[in-house]
């Protein structure tokens, strides 16, 4: 196809998902027509914008009438007459007074080489390629400049030119004004996603490059990465990754030509990729076409423009256990921590970013302290000069956080200082960033040491200042370091004095079930080492009234805390007594069917610490509870068992409770745990063992005394 045809075919291609674009066909056919006519009867290629902002006269009477006699309207176009716009037309739309007085004149010289563009002259258009070229192509109002005249459609138009130069250029100038946002989307709209996945396959690396480039910046639509997909263009992309690894580890002085078009084409097709990863099918199928491998071998590379984009993409599919699992595996893990030493903020960010992602495993998590990855993680977050930098910042402390999970790590964090470093950034204003550093905190405070260290620091005042916040990731693990703390009395008294407890209580109000589930736990030891915690509970008015609402919760997380909260609060008899009034013990009769084990756990706890007060034992036994208690003594969780049996023993003082347990199968549970190695599941077995037999010798003594 020549450069003309392809000037001549639609604007509205039938590209997968192409919209047609009105007056598209007609401002095309003229710019053709003119273009041959113009061509000839002037000779040669269009002249070179004028100078120092002068404005050339548009041609007056010739060209009007040439336009008018040679532009052909055949049914085949099926264009409206009234979008048909001639060239001297365009040229006098141009020179409208209101636009020149708004606009460089720039503007004007570009309108005038993209109208040089759609003249039917190869020779024309190479050159009114290369002019155009001259110009910053990556401001708004050039870009602007091309899109109002019809420029984008003709660039697309020219993708199909069997020309090579023509193409080259038209994707060199793709390349650089599809950094706008409009632009992408009219690129979508045009049909240009087709045309570009159809040159990946062909063997001009030249185009190959500029293809991808080009793809890397219309991808970060939406559409356009749906349609890449569609188009089989990721397997095409994931194919310029393959670089030998002697181009990677020679400093590109040292290539051969060819070499170094291999490596432009490998960064190209990383940059593509990195954008087409924001979808999770785009993830799927770049996981299948063997990217991992490859991403593997360009992290190792020297040229910071490659593993920049590949660590991009690395970071992007990191949040999918399968590239977890692959990133972990393809031992990926010690080059990623050996660009966290990189003078590039944007590199460092990218690989915190994936460690954050995938220490959560604790084989990663692991490697990044053998490959001696948590010094340049602490480093980032104590150098002050990144603090400006939120994404980088957030990206190391939450590396450290996932990180922190393992204790040989927390080890190691201990001699880096990192929880005093951590505290350093209970100040800042990010979210995001203090949700990491929190997160980071409560996995380090889970060691007595790092809990005075902190204490020591000042850390727990600005800890429970941070209880006023909304954000809910960060209140759920502002709850969870307080949890912690509260275990440690010097800790705990101080948080009496700031009147932490309240706070956390009051998070009990808060819509979303995390922040509800993690406040409830930590009430647990609060109320369980504050001093005179039963008229510290009472003295929050409507607080256990909160507390009994929340078991109306659907969310079995939330039902496990509250219910641990309740086992806690009821060790006091007149909290027991307002806990009851509030119809603690129907509600709890209520899930009892349960199946989850950390409900059953605490539900039994929560039914052992209600049961002794008043009736509560004998409503417990006419709610039908005593039956679904005795089945959790199946399950293989031996912390089940053990509340299990405590909340058995406080039925079975009920002589009926007794004769229902006894129906229901218990015995032969409760002489296998009374031999367990757990001191506490030991007494309560035996408990209840004792008062079955108990009810059975009373009751064959009853039988002789009848005799």
């Amino acid at each position: 196809m020549n450069v003309t045809a392809a000037r001549r075919r639609s604007v509205g291609r039938g590209g997968v998902g192409g919209k047609a674009i009105r007056g598209g066909k007609a401002k095309a056919r003229n710019g053709a027509t003119n273009g041959t006519h113009g061509a000839t009867q002037h000779g040669g290629p269009p002249a070179v914008a004028p100078q120092n902002g002068a404005k050339e006269k548009p041609p007056e009477g010739k060209d009007k009438g040439t336009a008018a006699a040679a532009a052909p309207a055949p049914e085949s176009y099926e264009s409206d007459s009234s979008d048909q716009v001639s060239s001297s037309d365009e040229e006098e739309r141009w020179k409208d007074p209101k636009l020149t007085n708004d606009v460089p004149s720039e503007y004007w010289h570009i309108q005038k080489l993209v109208k040089y563009m759609k003249a039917g002259n190869q020779t024309a258009t190479i050159v009114a390629l290369c002019c155009l070229k001259d110009h910053d192509l990556t401001t708004q109002m050039n870009q602007r400049a091309i899109q109002d005249c019809g420029g984008l459609e003709v660039l697309v138009n020219l993708l199909e030119s069997n020309d090579m130069k023509c193409r080259l250029g038209a994707l060199s100038v793709l390349s650089e004004i599809s950094s706008n946002l409009d632009i992408r989307r009219a690129i979508v709209d045009l049909g240009g996603i087709p045309l570009l996945v159809q040159i990946l396959s062909e063997p001009g690396r030249d185009l190959k490059i500029m293809a991808a480039e080009t793809i890397a910046n219309v991808a970060k639509v939406r559409l356009a990465r749906k349609l890449v997909r569609k188009c089989n263009g990721i397997p095409r992309l994931v194919d310029l990754l393959d670089v030998n690894m002697n181009c990677l580890r020679s400093q590109r002085d040292q290539l051969s030509e060819e070499e170094r078009e291999m490596l432009d084409m490998a960064r190209a097709g990383a940059r593509a990729l990195w954008s087409l990863s924001e979808s999770r099918h785009n993830k799927e199928l770049m996981c299948k076409s063997g990217i991992v491998p490859l991403m593997g071998r360009l992290l190792k590379s020297v040229h910071i423009d490659v593993v920049v984009p590949t660590m991009g993409t690395i970071q992007q599919c990191a949040s999918q256990a399968n590239y977890q699992l692959a990133i972990t595996t393809e031992g990926m893990i010690f080059d990623i921590v050996s660009h966290l030493t990189s003078d590039n903020l944007d590199l460092k960010r990218q690989c915190s970013s994936a460690i954050f992602k995938c220490a959560s495993d604790k084989t990663a998590s692991d490697m990044v302290r053998e490959s001696g990855g948590l010094e340049p993680l602490v480093g980032i977050a104590r150098d002050k000069t990144v603090r400006d930098n939120k994404q980088l910042l957030a990206a190391a402390t939450g590396a450290i956080w996932k990180c922190a999970a393992s204790e040989a790590n927390v080890k190691k964090l201990d001699q880096l200082k990192a929880v005093q470093v951590l505290v350093q950034l209970l100040n800042d204003e990010n979210e995001d960033v203090l949700t990491n550093v929190v997160g980071a905190i409560s996995e380090c405070v889970k060691y007595q040491n790092n809990r005075e260290i902190l204490r020591q620091c000042g850390g727990i005042p600005l800890l429970v200042n941070l209880l006023n916040m909304t954000h809910a990731p960060l209140l759920e693990n502002i709850a969870r370091t307080l949890r912690e703390c509260a275990s440690d009395p010097e800790s705990m008294t101080l948080m009496e004095e700031l009147d932490a407890i309240r706070l956390i209580w009051s998070l009990l109000k808060n819509s979303n079930p995390k922040v509800q589930a993690y406040a409830a736990w930590a009430l647990c030891p609060c109320i369980e080492n504050a001093k005179d915690s039963g008229e510290l509970v009472r003295s929050f008015v409507g607080a256990l009234e909160l507390v009994v609402g929340l078991l109306k919760s659907r969310d079995n997380f939330v039902l496990s805390a509250v219910c641990a909260a309740i086992a806690t609060i009821a060790r006091d008899r007149e909290n027991l007594s307002v806990l009851s009034d509030h119809k603690v013990i129907r509600m709890l009769a209520d899930l009892v069917y349960t199946t989850d084990d950390l409900l059953r756990e605490h539900l039994a706890a929560a039914i052992a610490s209600c049961a002794p007060y008043s009736t509560n034992t004998q409503e417990l036994g006419r709610l039908k509870t005593v039956t679904p208690i005795v089945g959790y003594m199946v399950s293989n969780n031996p912390r089940v068992h053990r509340t299990t049996a405590m909340a058995l023993q406080k039925l079975s003082e009920d002589p009926q409770n007794c004769i229902t347990m006894h129906q229901s199968g218990v015995v032969p549970f409760l002489l296998e745990t009374v031999g367990s190695k757990d001191r506490e599941l030991q007494e309560a077995s035996a408990g209840c063992l004792q008062n079955i037999r108990k009810l059975a010798l009373r009751a064959e003594e009853l039988e002789l005394c009848g005799e």
